[in-house]
């Protein structure tokens, strides 16, 4: 009889005490799910105490005796939170055969940043998002995308962050004037039309009569410019007109409102230049060189000026210290057509290999500078408050510059992956609308010789194709509220490492308002928590 009560208490015993094991198990998981949220930020004593009140507001198995919980929290090879567990069940049968208790045990860890997070966020901020408001929107919605990305981050590094506002450039900042990575060859070019206008000799003569807007030589492809009539006597020297004050240097002379070239007009004005009353008794003044230059009076008081004459130009390139810090597209100054170039890949720039380096041009349109990696909030909080709407749209080279952000290139630098977490890369792009110019185009057409042709065509071609084989995650996001029509380079653009494109990644928005639901969305996917073990 004893063997055979043995058997059956041990049958009865056992499943009770299973019964008691799956119970603490169910409650040990949902512990240590709670206890993660907040396990980084408090001590081993609150995080001990707050597993053990949640797991007895979840685990009602009263039988169970002798409950010990212990809950620890490790950052080493990624975020986790262990819960341990284990109680004793009293046997109803096993006594007899001196087995009082049974003892059942369980253990659940919650890991989350094993998985970090690296996310390049690519902001138009082009003239068009000023309407509707829209450039509000986005401030709101970014800044609360930051936040949620911010309480992702158990640790500092958990979570990195760049910001790319973009518009026909991208800032790199001003004070990167002096960087091996920039390339200054077109900044110091006379730009292509005042070449072919001054090779018209007769226009020589009329430069002094042209005015503001289409009149100026510049105004062909360089519009912008602004000119005078005239330059003021007295202040004129041989390399420049005038040598000072607000139109110092400046073409005509003057002023430049937003003209590409970065680029200032000198001038070889031979013979007499200056207006000049001599004052040292017999003394007497000259002209040389110029058919337009007369002189009036005599001895001390004889003055010497211009009268509307023509001057010979010398293009006078700005000083490097006056760059506002936009860039443009990278590769070569001819038109790249279908040709794959260095503003489609990540290659890094080579100092002496123009057609890998960042094209330096001035633009009063220029965007807020843009900022690295970083997971430094309140900074990028200000940087997104500060966001200026102005200038026609390149999201080529904003989305570039995003990817160069996240690999750490040229203007970026990304800090080394640690090798025990894996790391998830993703660009946000956002756009109100369709590309304009770039630095070769301006049709804005989907053709082989256009803007969007550089980041995607249906071979399989573009920086789109690129960052996606490179193991990216591509969200893209259209706001559209002016009606134009959905944007098929966006739609194909989306997608992630393992799908060529996936429009489940692409988001239209037809009112400013639904910026903030989409940038939710894309932080929750981004920033989900998950049970390990």
């Amino acid at each position: 009889m004893l063997p055979i009560v043995g058997t059956v208490g041990f049958a009865v015993d056992y499943s009770h005490a299973n019964s008691v094991k799956a119970a603490m198990q169910a409650a040990l998981d949902s512990t240590a799910l709670m206890v993660a949220k907040d396990a980084a930020t408090v001590s081993s004593d609150t995080l001990q105490t707050n597993a053990l009140n949640y797991f007895n507001a979840l685990f009602t198995r009263p039988e169970a005796q002798n409950i010990v919980i212990a809950a620890s929290y490790s950052a080493t090879g990624g975020s986790k939170v262990v819960v341990t567990g284990s109680a004793t069940v009293p046997t109803a049968f096993l006594g007899i055969i001196g087995y009082n208790n049974i003892t059942v045990n369980g253990s659940s860890t919650s890991a989350w940043g094993s998985t970090r997070l690296r996310v390049a966020l690519v902001l138009d901020t082009t003239g068009s998002m000023n309407d509707d408001g829209k450039i509000a929107a986005l401030k709101t919605a970014t800044k609360n995308l930051l936040t949620q990305l911010k309480s992702a981050a158990s640790n500092d590094g958990d979570v990195y962050v760049s910001i790319i506002p973009f518009s026909r450039g991208v800032n790199v900042g001003p004070s990167n004037y002096t960087a091996s990575w920039i390339d200054w060859s077109e900044w110091a070019a006379e730009p292509a039309s005042m070449v072919a206008w001054l090779a018209n000799t007769s226009n020589k003569s009329t430069w002094v009569q042209t005015g503001p807007g289409d009149d100026c030589p510049l105004s062909s492809s360089k519009t912008g410019f602004g000119c005078v009539k005239t330059p003021v006597d007295g202040a004129a020297t041989t390399t420049t007109i005038p040598s000072s004050g607000s139109y110092s240097g400046y073409i005509c002379p003057g002023v430049d409102t937003g003209g590409t070239d970065g680029t200032k007009i000198g001038f070889d004005y031979p013979g007499c230049y200056n207006s000049t009353t001599y004052s040292s008794s017999g003394s007497s003044a000259v002209c040389t060189g110029h058919s337009n230059c007369t002189c009036s009076g005599s001895g001390s008081g004889k003055t010497c000026k211009t009268n509307n004459g023509y001057y010979e130009h010398t293009w006078v390139a700005n000083a490097h210290s006056t760059w506002t810090g936009c860039v443009a597209d990278r590769g070569s100054i001819a038109a790249p057509g279908t040709t794959a170039g260095n503003d489609q890949t990540a290659t890094a720039p080579v100092t002496g290999t123009a057609t890998t380096l960042y094209p330096a041009r001035e633009d009063t349109q220029c965007p807020s500078a843009s900022v690295g990696l970083s997971y430094n909030w309140t900074a990028m909080s200000s940087l997104v408050d500060g966001l200026d709407p102005l200038g026609g749209t390149n999201q080529p080279v904003g989305l570039l510059m995003g990817w160069h952000s996240l690999v750490g290139i040229g203007p970026f630098t990304a800090p080394a992956k640690d090798p025990n977490y894996t790391y998830t890369d993703v660009i946000i792009l956002m756009s109100d609308g369709l590309n304009t110019a770039d630095r070769w185009y301006g049709n804005g057409s989907a053709t082989n010789t256009s803007v969007d042709y550089r980041m995607y065509d249906t071979t399989g071609k573009g920086s789109c194709a690129n960052i996606k084989t490179a193991g990216v995650t591509l969200y893209t996001i259209q706001v559209n509220t002016a009606g134009d029509p959905t944007s098929t380079l966006l739609t194909n653009c989306a997608g992630g490492p393992d799908k060529f494109s996936d429009p489940s990644k692409f988001y239209l928005v037809t009112s400013a308002s639904g910026l903030g639901a989409v940038f939710t969305a894309i932080g929750t996917n981004l920033t989900q928590l998950r049970v390990a073990k």
